[in-house]
């Protein structure tokens, strides 16, 4: 089962274009820079359609610093099942630059490495690193964002690659705290070892509230995975909805 894990481990979207959970945040400006953070505890840690929680609750927090250039780091974590493998802790470093280029345009392109401080598992590598580029645009109260993550050789990922593609919308419901999401992603490569041929396609729905610092979200998840008929492996790609409440600081 762990190994079904590993193969869609990875930060910046639940199975939206967005490559973490979301939820507000809160910034506070110091000259140039920007730091914005929070936390958010999710009933199921799914990442590209697959739990890597194992269907239990995750806590998440997050820490970025933004340059007024457009440049920006931070870090991404989330609570794992313990394991040799991965311990207990998923930590993503993470960096990039975005900037508008054209007016409700926006680019940003970035590099993610995923890490597992508690690893220890014989040796073998678990580490690896994705670069990440996205394309959003707005309409109105409508936002659309296309994301491109490739994976190169390494040997975490049996010094093969991947790709993943992600599509995803967001509608601001107008006078309201209400936003609609829908996204749908496609995976080719060493990172879809859920599937026999590395690809599959996963796809969400959903609605988040937002009320001060907390932000409340539900998302209906799911995968053309094929069932294996091993119920615990099956379970981390069936059809689900996850709760997440977020509050940023």
């Amino acid at each position: 089962m762990k190994i079904l894990v590993r193969a869609c481990l990875g930060a910046l979207v639940a199975a939206t274009a967005m490559s973490t959970p979301a939820f507000a945040q809160e910034e506070e400006a110091a000259g140039p820079l920007t730091l914005s953070g929070g936390i958010a505890v999710t009933s199921d840690y799914r990442f590209r359609g697959i739990s890597l929680s194992n269907e239990k609750v995750a806590v998440q927090p997050t820490l970025t610093v933004s340059h007024e250039s457009g440049f920006y780091a931070g870090v991404w974590g989330s609570s794992l099942p313990d394991s040799p493998a991965y311990g207990k802790f998923e930590l993503d470093v993470y960096g990039g630059f975005n900037t508008e280029i054209a007016p409700g345009t926006t680019a940003d392109i970035g590099v993610t490495w995923y890490t597992y401080p508690g690893s220890d598992d014989g040796g073998a590598p678990t580490d690896y690193f994705e670069g990440i580029g996205k394309l959003s645009h707005d309409i109105g109260p409508v936002s659309v964002t296309g994301m491109v993550a490739y994976a190169p050789k390494q040997d975490s990922l049996g010094d093969q690659d991947n790709i993943y593609l992600n599509l995803g919308a967001g509608y601001g419901i107008p006078g309201t705290p209400v936003t609609l999401t829908a996204g749908i992603g496609y995976n080719d490569g060493s990172l879809g070892l859920v599937s026999p041929d590395g690809q599959y396609v996963d796809w969400s729905v959903g609605a988040s509230f937002a009320a001060g610092p907390l932000t409340l979200s539900a998302q209906y998840i799911d995968t053309d995975v094929k069932k294996t008929g091993v119920k615990a492996v099956d379970t981390l790609y069936d059809p689900t909805v996850v709760f997440t409440l977020g509050a940023s600081f």
